[in-house]
Order: structure tokens, then C-alpha cells, then sequence
């Protein structure tokens, strides 16, 4: 199962696990490489010298390509590139569309360069200023997303441009492969998938809570800051609210602790908010939580906090019921790829 992503990345699979924030780290990331799929690490919630441990921390552990994912419209995005660079780095993927010339210094330097976007004109943008492959995620994905099916948005960028596409939204066993080779994808991306597994940091009641959702357990809301968010509702199955109590009366203290975490100044955090106010109808309460949602994230996926952190989550959410360690899950989907696609022959050779 050669694809243009592995011939591109080095892995042995068509497979990515996500840069998911707070949850994307070192011993996930290396297991992901490890069994064969292209691990990315998230460095968007790391201070700049924790972001370069966490690149030894991972090639400590696996000789196997790997990534880091990086928010190009960050304060501190020309350091994170520079420890990049010099830590030998050879893939970079981003959440926000690089600009031209962030893609141009990445590629001078033998960086593999993949942006994510959630519309076709985003895709057409970046793959002319130089990005090697895009990642496109449907309005079924985990975190901030569209509206768009990745059924209706996959093949619409695939026709559209001319480099490696990788689907990502509603991902997560071989039958999903296929349908996404079959489309033209070069290979599928997975969070939820491999935020659910053994090599998973993520604390058990935090898993628990995923095993337990049903795909009506999973929605969309703006109430954390204002934009889309595809997360878990407050309480399994209870039909209320996305979210528990309203988290902006707190954005003030939310932006100032993300600032001393992360090491951020308040100019850079204010110039990560107008950044994502952008374009955007967002009052300054909710500019100000979509700057540190990172914090609502790790509330959860750190302290385990289900009662006052935010459970990002694809709608697969609903339809994972086990946590295997990374090896048997990219064992599995690649076994049932294999066994779809044979029996995919056998109906040609009926007719």
C-alpha cells in the first residue's frame, strides 16, 4: 500500500496521528512512528525550551520519521521554526495556513511542509505558495471545525489540486482507509483514534468518558469561545449543553494563566487573539478564550478535570470502544484495509 504520503514522509503507512494539543506528546508521538504511522508532535501549549526537549525526547525513543505541529500565526512562530531547523525536524504540519514565505524558509531547509485547512480555496492557496501536501478536515473532526462532510470536502480539494491530500474527520479503522484512497487521498489523519489508546497520556476518566459517549454524545458548540468546537457534552447522553458553567467570566484569568505556561508576553498573547479575532464576529471576552482554550483543553486532558475542562472529540467518539496500544491500532487498520480492499477484487472478478 504505497501512497504518495509515504513515499513523500518516509512512514510505512498512510496513516497520521494528529497534533492534538496537550495530548499529542512525546510518548504518543513516538509510538505512533514507531508502529508505522507519522507521529505529530503538538507544540502550540510548549514554551519554547520544552518544545526542544520534547523533538530529543521523541528521537530518543524512535529512529522513524516524525513532525511537529506549529500555529503559524503564533507570536513566537519565527522561534518555534528556528528550533525546528535546528533540532533537524523533517516535518512540519500547521493548524492555520503558513504564509508563503514561512513555507518557502521551511522548504530551503529540506522540511517536508503540511498544512491543515477546512475549504478547497484555503487547499488551492497553500499548494501555490509551495506546500508539499494538506491536510483537509471534515465537519466530522475534533476542535475547532467546519461545516462541511469530509465525503463533500475530500473529493472537492483532491480535483482541486495537485499534491498529496491526507483526510482527516471520521477516520478510524481500514473500511475509512479505503473510502479515503478511494477518493484520492494519500492517506488518512486520526486525533480521537489515537487520543484513545494505550500510549495515550491522557488521564483513564478522561478515556472513560469518551468510551462511554454515543455519537449523540458528540457535538458542536460556540460556547467555549465563540467559534465551532466539535467536543463532548457536559454529561453523557443528558441532551444539555455542550459545555457545564459559562467559561467566559473567567477568560481573563484563563488568558493569564495560558501566559505564564506557555512564557508568552501579554503582547504576544494579544497578538494571538487578534490573529484568531481576525475576520471573525468575536467579542474581546471570547478573543480572549479562543487565544487560551489551551487551557480549558488541559484542565481535562491533563487533570482530568471533566467537570470544568473541554473534551475535544471527533464524532468517531461515539463509535470507539477500546483502547489498543498504537502497534495494534495501526496493525488493525492496516489488516482491514487489506482484507477490504481483497474483497473489493473479488467483486470485479464476478463480474
Amino acid at each position: 500500500m504505497e501512497t504518495a504520503l509515504i513515499r513523500l514522509v518516509g512512514v510505512r503507512y498512510p496513516i497520521v496521528q494528529t497534533g492534538m494539543g496537550w495530548v499529542a506528546g512525546p510518548r504518543l508521538v513516538s509510538a505512533a512512528a514507531n508502529a508505522g504511522a507519522l507521529g505529530i508532535l503538538a507544540s502550540a501549549t510548549m514554551p519554547l525550551d520544552r518544545l526542544r526537549e520534547a523533538v530529543r525526547e521523541v528521537r530518543s525513543r524512535t529512529w522513524a520519521p516524525f513532525g511537529v505541529n506549529l500555529r503559524a500565526d503564533a507570536g513566537d512562530a519565527a522561534d518555534r521554526v528556528r528550533i525546528l531547523l535546528e533540532e533537524g525536524v523533517r516535518v512540519a504540519s500547521f493548524a492555520l495556513a503558513p504564509s508563503s514565505g514561512l513555507i518557502a524558509e521551511l522548504k530551503a531547509a529540506g522540511v517536508v511542509v503540511i498544512p491543515s485547512v477546512g475549504a478547497r480555496r484555503h487547499a488551492e492557496k497553500v499548494a501555490a505558495w509551495g506546500a508539499d501536501a494538506v491536510l483537509v478536515q471534515g465537519g466530522a473532526g475534533g476542535g475547532h471545525t467546519g461545516e462541511v462532510a469530509t465525503s463533500v470536502l475530500l473529493p472537492q480539494v483532491v480535483d482541486a489540486v495537485r499534491i498529496p491530500v491526507v483526510a482527516a474527520g471520521g477516520f478510524f479503522d481500514g473500511r475509512g482507509l479505503v473510502a479515503a484512497l478511494a477518493y484520492g487521498a494519500a492517506g488518512v489523519a486520526m486525533g480521537t483514534r489515537f487520543l484513545l489508546t494505550s500510549d495515550s497520556t491522557v488521564p483513564d476518566a478522561v478515556k472513560a468518558r469518551y468510551l462511554a459517549a454515543t455519537v449523540r454524545d458528540v457535538t458542536v458548540t460556540r460556547a467555549v469561545d465563540g467559534l465551532p468546537h466539535r467536543m463532548l457534552r457536559s454529561e453523557p447522553g443528558d441532551g444539555a449543553g455542550a459545555v457545564g458553567p459559562d467559561p467566559r467570566p473567567h477568560a481573563r484569568g484563563a488568558a493569564g494563566g495560558f501566559r505564564r505556561l506557555s512564557g508568552l508576553t501579554w503582547r504576544q498573547l494579544l497578538q494571538d487573539g487578534l490573529a484568531l479575532r481576525h475576520g471573525k464576529d468575536l467579542s474581546w471576552s471570547q478573543t480572549l478564550l479562543a487565544a487560551n482554550t489551551p487551557m480549558l483543553l488541559k484542565s481535562a486532558m491533563v487533570d482530568g478535570r471533566t467537570d470544568l475542562g473541554v473534551m475535544a472529540a471527533g464524532q468517531v467518539a461515539g463509535v470507539i470502544g477500546d483502547l489498543p496500544s498504537c502497534a495494534e491500532l495501526v496493525e488493525r487498520i492496516t489488516r482491514e484495509a487489506e482484507e477490504v480492499l481483497t474483497g473489493l477484487e473479488k467483486l470485479r472478478g464476478a463480474r
